[in-house]
């Protein structure tokens, strides 16, 4: 007997897969160049029986666990924890009260997130802080010297006053 997430499972084969990958360099004379070698997900694959009065349940468990993709505990010869990738049943009629299965389980590292309570003092930035932009001033379609434009400008002055920069409120530079 086995347990995966606390189901009974008769398992009849375990054969668990310890993967790498290896990057091959050809060279002149004799066998490639190895130089790096980069371990893979592990994997288990499973061979047995589900049977018993609880049997239809056992099976629509485990395919509602793998469809979530949720993580899963195996207990058997071989202690295991992974994802179900692939499940499969048969029945036939050596089987009176449950089914054949096979299964594999994949090995997955969930990534932590990186929490910080308080966030660090800002790191100045090696440039000066801009303490006054000054003023803008806008300029407008058609203006420059030319002929007619000296009424123009007397006119326009009006309308072309200084704008004062606004910064955002809390900001350093607002006062």
């Amino acid at each position: 007997m086995a347990l995966i997430n606390g189901m009974y499972i008769t398992v009849q084969s375990e054969s668990p897969s310890f993967p790498v990958t290896v990057t091959e360099q050809p060279v002149e004379k004799g066998i490639n160049l190895i130089d790096h070698v980069q371990a893979q997900a592990r994997t288990l694959s499973l061979s047995g029986i589900i049977a018993g009065p609880k049997a239809a349940k056992t099976r629509a468990d485990i395919i509602s666990v793998k469809d979530k993709g949720q993580i899963v505990s195996y207990v058997g010869r071989n202690g295991f924890v992974g994802v179900i990738t692939d499940f499969s049943t048969a029945t036939d009629y050596t089987t009176a009260d449950g089914m054949t299965f096979s299964m594999e389980l994949r090995e997955v590292r969930v990534a932590a997130a990186s929490y910080v309570d308080t966030l660090p003092p800002p790191i100045k930035a090696q440039a000066a802080p801009i303490v006054n932009s000054g003023t803008k001033q806008t300029k407008g379609k058609g203006e420059g010297t030319g002929k007619g434009k000296d009424k123009d400008k007397e006119k326009d002055k009006d309308k072309d006053k200084v704008q004062q920069v606004k910064f955002k409120p809390g900001s350093k530079w607002n006062k």
